[in-house]
């Protein structure tokens, strides 16, 4: 079976990591197999629903590389196939309609509640005559849930999972106002996008059971099911806004790539091997449903963070640039012209080796564009001895010519002055850092130099010493 996959979300808020994660899966599975990842946006909930929610969804799927195959599907659009499918089923005798007052409906909650039950609908009137429905009453229509036996359904990931019949209510299906309801929708319009697989959180666990009763209903055949267990902070509370139940614009925005976070969210909840490094090609290449683990995934931002290191030093110098700008822009009031984004590129290699996100290359590559106050620790180290040491270097770079500037010139030469007055290098080179970059961590300072220029770099040096 070539399978067709959707990804629903709600378009009432951001496209958290839950929902990434869950979008990342079913793509997955669809390239895996050959088949087709479809978008669906739920947006029945007139109320919550708006259009900046819709369209953060929209750029948070293409941020992450997430690309789905057809037109998205707009639930409320097909309001009337949903309503059309309700008074199927009442015909059939598989649906009815409750005349129950809102105070009828929370005397039954509220004598569940006294007994320590799950509220529920009693069935009143399942089985009673229209005749005697009360007058000016707007009916709701419920569905007639099966309410002896017991259901099993095998799903992908939790295995056989069987609820006894007698758990699940009437649900209603059309609301008093006319309007259909999020599990009567959702069978509709997986049946009608030819849905064969539907993967999402293990939170729908309960859903799963009311939709393939609806399934039947109606004669369709349910799709295959696989929930995944939902994910955990590290603490392994529920994930909130503090563990990273953020929005994929937030990710962006704190600087993470997307690459690094596709290979993160892969690894919560789905293993190959002891492969902790998984391109997305190679993901596509072993996705499948059988190593999806059955236990919450644990959010963990320092294995994140050293992943998007990973990635980042990978990553390609020149799209490095093009990715910081926006941080330099917004941070430090930087606009790269042609010559700047020349520089920063020469000196990506030295600056990417250390940074874990895109706001710290920033940080570590400003000095490149900007000269830097000097930080607490680079004005002790050029206290008068720091100044000595750092003059011995000036005499010595200053005297050489412009085309011995070369990274392997300078440390050879270097070394030998700190050789002749009797200094290890690294004590000759931390002055340098400083007045060359203002802190006391930075990429390699022949490195620096070279990028910098000859020019750049006497001028810094000799305003340091001023």
């Amino acid at each position: 079976m070539i399978p067709i996959v959707r990804f629903a979300p709600s378009p009432t808020g951001y496209l958290h990591i839950g929902g990434a994660r869950t979008a990342f899966f079913n793509w997955l599975y669809a390239r895996h197999f050959g088949g087709k990842f479809l978008l669906r946006i739920e947006d029945t909930d007139r109320e919550r629903s708006t259009e900046a929610a819709l369209q953060a969804i929209y750029e948070g799927l293409e941020w992450l590389g997430i690309a789905w195959d057809e037109e998205p599907i707009l639930q409320f659009s097909q309001r009337d196939r949903h309503v059309e499918v309700v008074y199927a089923l009442l015909e059939k005798g598989l649906a009815y309609r409750c005349y129950c007052s809102p105070e009828e409906l929370e005397a039954m909650r509220e004598e569940a509640r006294e007994k320590k039950l799950p509220p529920r609908y009693d069935g009143r009137w399942r089985d009673r005559s229209p005749e005697e429905a009360p007058e000016g009453v707007a009916p709701v229509i419920r569905f007639k849930s099966p309410q002896t036996g017991e259901t099993t359904i095998h799903d992908l990931v939790q295995g056989a999972v069987t609820v006894p019949n007698g758990q699940l209510d009437d649900l209603v299906l059309l609301r008093a106002d006319g309007t259909p309801t999020y599990n009567l929708s959702v069978v509709v319009d997986d049946h009608d996008m030819g849905i064969t697989h539907v993967i999402r959180g293990d939170d729908h666990l309960t859903n799963m059971f009311r939709q393939y009763h609806i399934f039947q209903a109606m004669g369709w055949a349910p799709p295959l099911y696989a929930h995944i267990p939902l994910i955990h902070g590290p603490d392994g509370a529920k994930l909130s806004k503090r563990h990273g139940a953020l929005g994929a614009e937030a990710y962006r925005e704190m600087g993470y790539l997307p690459e690094a976070l596709r290979n993160y969210l892969l690894r919560l909840g789905w293993s190959h091997g002891d492969a902790e490094i998984i391109s997305t090609e190679e993901a596509i290449q072993w996705f499948d449903l059988d190593h999806v683990g059955k236990s919450p995934a644990r959010f963990d931002f320092v294995k994140l963070a050293n992943l998007n290191g990973h990635y980042i030093r990978e990553a390609d110098n020149a799209r490095l640039v093009a990715l910081i700008q926006p941080f330099l822009e917004e941070k430090y009031g930087v606009t790269l012209g042609a010559e700047q984004v020349d520089l920063l590129t020469r000196g990506m290699a030295g600056l990417k080796q250390r940074a874990k996100t895109l706001v710290e290359l920033a940080d570590n590559a400003v000095f490149y564009v900007m000269p830097q106050p000097m930080d607490g620790a680079a004005e002790e180290l050029l206290s008068s001895e720091g100044r000595r040491i750092l003059s011995l270097s000036l005499e010595y770079l200053s005297v050489q010519p412009e085309d011995a500037w070369t990274e392997e010139n300078l440390e050879v030469g270097l070394r030998e002055v700190a050789d002749k007055n009797d200094l290890k290098l690294g004590k000759l080179v931390q002055p340098l850092r400083a007045a060359l970059t203002g802190s006391t961590v930075s990429p390699s300072v022949f490195d620096i130099m070279q990028v910098l220029g000859r020019e750049e770099s006497l001028r810094r040096i000799q305003s340091a010493l001023v």
